[in-house]
């Protein structure tokens, strides 16, 4: 996210000097320099880009509409839900935008801010920028997703006891993503706290523990389907572990985080609808439908935290939204069971993490911020030795402005989505 923590503020007082004035301009002068802080934080933050926002919305959900409505035929019960959802997560939209420069005042009044280190040296990088917005995103994602229990979970579902534990790990790692937030706590810690926060959604946990061994692998294991049973309950652990860390990691630009977030969101909308519509097992298709009514008010309420955080964003997303936004993909992959299909999804995160290795793990010294070196005069930024997507990227194809940047590893994550339905186009029948 490309910031800078700030410091909790000292106060000073010079006795060394005395001078005489009157008591008309001591009030004077408490009248205008009384609560200077709270003067500035109180200055509005700039717009949503919402021009930008409707373009990429049209881009991004156009397909997923079209494949929902017109190409294929979904029943009627199941429509209708997604829908409400659907309005729902419009709902959230609007209300996340409103709600953003509401939260950055409070934010800022309690010296949560951070500084654009990428914009080091230009008065930009001297601006205090709003942390940890990524709060508002959580809360109305929780209130619209618990609203939706109901219009479509009777009280005796067995989904519903699944659903409110993917909410309880959801809203655990909030929590935990806020505390770092405030905290700031060691990156060792952070590999620690998603395994906490998925122990409700493995608890509650009651679909197959079964994986469908690839054809040609069937003549060497003897067996179709094998059950792996804890084993895949430790499996859904480290998934949770990963996904929940790995867009932590893959940041340090204006965008980055929930850019890539959206682009996952709507690749997994995509993944779902095609399932549901190729699919007759109602349990398959209900599977599905679970992940759609979290995975649409995640990309209504990240689009809107996006309309402040593209370049050059006014506020910061904080580890509170990478940690959310990690845990609901998360969620969403291990109880609508293509946690596969999502990891090919997270392709970039995966190279990402294999850069990182080196330096996670204490092979090499690992600085504070793993970010890119910023040239004020040029306006560019140059790519360091660092083990990142975004360091490696600019050594392999040079120096960027950091929305440039932005906007090329955002197509490479789009690529990799691509990749994944390639690959399960041409390997669909003969791989399984």
């Amino acid at each position: 996210m490309a910031r800078k923590r700030a410091s909790k503020p000292t106060t000073t007082e010079d006795t060394t000097t005395t001078t005489t004035i009157t008591k008309e301009e001591i009030l004077t002068n408490n009248k205008e320099t009384k609560h200077p802080q709270e003067t500035n934080n109180d200055q509005p933050i700039a717009p949503p880009k919402k021009g930008f926002i409707f373009k990429l919305s049209l881009l991004l959900i156009a397909p997923y509409f079209y494949l929902l409505f017109f190409h294929y035929q979904i029943q009627h019960d199941l429509i209708k839900s997604i829908l409400i959802n659907a309005g729902l997560s419009l709902v959230g939209f609007f209300l996340t935008v409103k709600m953003i420069p509401v939260a950055s005042k409070y934010v800022l009044r309690r010296n949560l801010f951070g500084y654009d280190i990428n914009k080091k040296g230009t008065p930009q990088g001297t601006v205090k920028v709003p942390e940890s917005l990524g709060i508002v995103v959580a809360v109305v994602f929780m209130v619209l997703t618990i609203v939706f229990q109901f219009f479509t979970f009777a009280p005796d579902s067995n989904w519903l006891v699944e659903y409110n534990a993917a909410l309880a790990s959801i809203c655990f790692m909030t929590l935990l993503g806020f505390i770092d937030d405030v905290l700031d706590v060691p990156w060792r810690v952070k590999l620690v706290l998603p395994s906490i926060a998925a122990l409700p959604l493995l608890m509650a946990y009651a679909g197959h523990t079964t994986i469908i061994i690839p054809k040609p692998l069937i003549p060497y294991v003897g067996l179709k389907v094998l059950d792996l049973g804890f084993i895949y309950k430790i499996y859904m652990w480290f998934l949770a572990i990963f996904c929940t860390n790995c867009i932590n990691i893959h940041a340090g630009l204006n965008g980055l985080e929930v850019g890539q977030t959206v682009v996952i969101a709507s690749a997994i909308l995509i993944h779902n609808v095609m399932q549901i519509g190729a699919s007759s097992d109602p349990e398959y298709q209900q599977a599905h439908a679970f992940s759609v009514y979290l995975v649409q008010p995640l990309l209504a309420t990240s689009m809107a935290l996006l309309s402040y955080n593209w370049y050059p964003s006014s506020v910061f997303v904080g580890d509170t939204y990478t940690y959310f936004a990690g845990m609901t993909m998360a969620v969403v992959g291990i109880l609508g069971h293509f946690s596969e299909t999502l990891l090919i999804f997270f392709l970039a995160q995966v190279l990402n993490f294999l850069l990182s290795v080196p330096q996670l793990f204490g092979f090499r010294h690992c600085p504070r911020h793993r970010l890119p070196r910023f040239d004020p005069q040029t306006g560019l930024l140059t790519g360091t030795d660092d083990g990142t997507l975004v360091n490696f990227y600019l050594r392999m194809f040079g120096r960027k402005s950091e929305n440039s940047l932005c906007v090329h590893l955002l197509l490479v994550q789009a690529l990799g989505c691509c990749i994944c339905f390639g690959l399960r186009y041409l390997l669909t029948g003969w791989y399984k």
